[in-house]
């Protein structure tokens, strides 16, 4: 172990998930299994959006954004496991830890902003239902998602920014799997009180409860609809309609408060590697397979592309 008093910093070394030498073989295999799944689940979902025409709708279109926005998500911080094992080396330079959690937070907020944009989506499709083809133009559609993307990294730039500053750490050992900022502001002894701030100020308020409570708006009045829907088949079809989207909602903002919202006593960098592994590797997998197994469209569009290609051969 490389302990180190107050040096300035030009590399770090990961941990990993575990530094058991026997361990590393059977991990490397189960996230090499997920990153594979998870890369061809969202392939595949992406392969249906803008190959079927029958998928050519806005919600589909931001799924594909999804589905894009999970593979790129899950690269960025599965990749360290892997390359660390196969190259035997789990050192990275200081620039590439601060550029790669840069990419990281900034893929997070994007991938909040996107679900923002897709429950505005069913908000229009179900309570608004005669406007929504001109609502959700294509040009519409096209803009938000660029604003998605384009936000979410100038959003993430101020983190880079007072991380470049940072260059005075007690040691090099990150006790993580992937370049996160939370072991690396542990072992600083700059004085981090304006990052915290930061953090809480744009990280929870403007990046995480904006986005939070714009989605639970649009539910608050896709629920009022359908409530107001008087045959149980017609809300049931209503339900149905964005009843994959909520359970990925669901889903990821759970996640991401166990991850991140605990009690500082219960703030331990081994548990919180667990939560990361299941929100970095397992919930992008669980995306795409929720829209496979929830919606009829998906579904239909994949036995349509099997039955093409059975034909083919």
């Amino acid at each position: 172990m490389e302990e180190m008093n107050q040096t300035t910093m030009t590399y770090f070394i990961i941990k990993g998930i575990s530094d058991v030498p026997q361990l590393q073989a059977p991990i490397f295999i189960v996230v090499l299994f997920l990153y594979l799944m998870t890369l061809g689940s969202n392939m595949t979902i992406l392969h249906l959006v803008s190959q079927d025409p029958q998928l050519h709708t806005p919600m589909y279109f931001f799924l594909g954004n999804l589905s894009m926005l999970d593979m790129s998500y899950t690269t960025v911080t599965s990749h360290r496991v892997l390359v660390n094992f196969i190259s035997g080396h789990n050192s990275v330079s200081y620039v590439s830890y601060i550029v790669q959690f840069y990419i990281f937070a900034s893929l997070a907020a994007n991938q909040l902003l996107l679900l923002t944009a897709m429950s505005y989506d069913r908000y229009v499709a179900i309570c608004n239902p005669l406007c929504y083809h001109m609502t959700m133009s294509r040009t519409v559609c096209v803009l938000l998602s660029i604003f998605c993307w384009v936000f979410s990294f100038l959003e993430s730039l101020p983190y880079l920014v007072f991380l470049a500053q940072y260059t005075c750490y007690r040691s090099n050992i990150i006790n993580h799997f992937f370049c996160d900022v939370v072991p690396l502001l542990k072992l600083t002894c700059n004085d981090t009180t304006i990052f915290y701030i930061l953090i809480f100020s744009q990280g929870l308020f403007i990046t995480v409860l904006t986005p939070f409570m714009l989605t639970f708006i649009s539910y608050v009045h896709i629920i009022t609809a359908i409530l107001r829907i008087r045959s149980s088949s017609g809300r049931r079809k209503a339900f149905y309609t964005c009843s994959s989207h909520l359970t990925v909602v669901i889903l990821l903002y759970v996640s991401l408060t166990c991850q991140y919202i605990r009690p500082s006593s219960k703030d331990n960098l081994d548990d919180n590697k667990m939560l990361s592994l299941f929100n970095t590797a397992v919930v992008p997998l669980l995306n795409p397979l929720i829209y496979s197994l929830k919606n009829k469209d998906v579904k239909s569009a994949l036995r349509r592309k099997l039955t093409t290609s059975k034909t083919l051969l």
